[in-house]
């Protein structure tokens, strides 16, 4: 496991080497090299056919306005409350430029720390006593330099304001607030994915198996995804959680929507227009074509 886990950081640290040398690369030229590294081979932007490669073409090609408010973590929530509810979004308590503009002492014992234009950057204190507040910073301050435009021309991401945003903490039936999230995704207002994932802060890492609406297992992953050692029930809110995901999603080419189920109430996520920003490989490699012939491209929008 050592050997491996030591691999795949030599491995990430030749990526961003490699990423870094293209920045000064135009969008389509930057994302034809990124593509090549990933999978050893050119993408066809010219007539895309895997999933991969239409995710290459909505980023250079489909551009709208709004994808900037959709994506923005903070933003997001006014989009969602105006099309589905108020009720489905985990409160805000605050949004700030900086981490030492955020006055602690104004927010609840326990919230939850993200950037508003980044992911992974997720910092829980479940109790101000114990939180390690200079890691924390060093994490956040971090996240806000980085962007996913500039790193993989997600264009949605390139008028995203970087900042702090503090939301209420929830905690699921146990207790233990590893929310497990529910990630549908649709292709021109049509669910046809169910990602699930859950065990974030468990030993064994994130776990991440796939189903069918109807709650079929299907058998592929995704780069190193790891699969739950069991399968996960299908909730009985999935039904509301397809249709409110059917709103968001209009008639799209294809979008990601996440929800969680917290204590019975279904939450809203996020918006996710390029999961792993179409560079991770599909095993068996099929599934890259399946996913692929859902995607309807829609006229070039330049």
């Amino acid at each position: 496991m050592k050997q491996l886990s030591r691999r795949m950081t030599w491995d990430r640290i030749r990526m961003l080497r490699m990423r870094d040398r293209l920045h000064p690369y135009d969008d389509e030229t930057y994302v034809k090299k990124l593509y090549h590294i990933k999978f050893g081979k050119d993408p066809d932007l010219e007539n895309p056919k895997t999933y991969s490669e239409k995710l290459q073409w909505l980023k250079l090609h489909d551009r709208n306005p709004e994808y900037t408010r959709m994506v923005d973590k903070y933003e997001a929530k006014r989009y969602v409350a105006e099309k589905i509810g108020e009720e489905y979004i985990i409160p805000a308590l605050g949004v700030w430029d900086h981490f030492d503009d955020i006055n602690f002492d104004a927010l609840p014992n326990q919230f939850v720390l993200k950037c508003t234009h980044d992911s992974g950057g997720v910092r829980i204190c479940k109790d101000k006593k114990t939180f390690d507040f200079e890691g924390a910073r060093k994490k956040l301050e971090h996240c806000l330099g980085r962007s996913y435009y500039r790193n993989n021309r997600e264009w949605p991401y390139k008028n995203v304001k970087p900042r702090i945003l503090a939301e209420k903490y929830m905690e699921d039936e146990n207790g233990k607030g590893e929310l497990t999230d529910y990630k549908l995704h649709f292709f021109s207002g049509e669910c046809k994915v169910i990602l699930v994932a859950q065990n974030r802060f468990g030993k064994g890492g994130l776990e991440k198996d796939y189903y069918t609406p109807e709650w079929e297992y299907l058998d592929f992953m995704k780069g190193d995804d790891v699969h739950a050692p069991q399968r996960c029930p299908r909730p009985p809110q999935m039904d509301e959680m397809i249709r409110l995901g059917k709103i968001l999603a209009g008639n799209l080419p294809t979008i990601r929507v996440d929800f969680y189920v917290i204590r019975g109430e279904i939450y809203f996520g996020e918006l996710t227009f390029f999961p792993a920003s179409g560079t991770v490989q599909f095993h068996p490699e099929k599934w890259d074509r399946i996913f692929g012939d859902w995607v309807k491209l829609p006229e070039r929008a330049e």
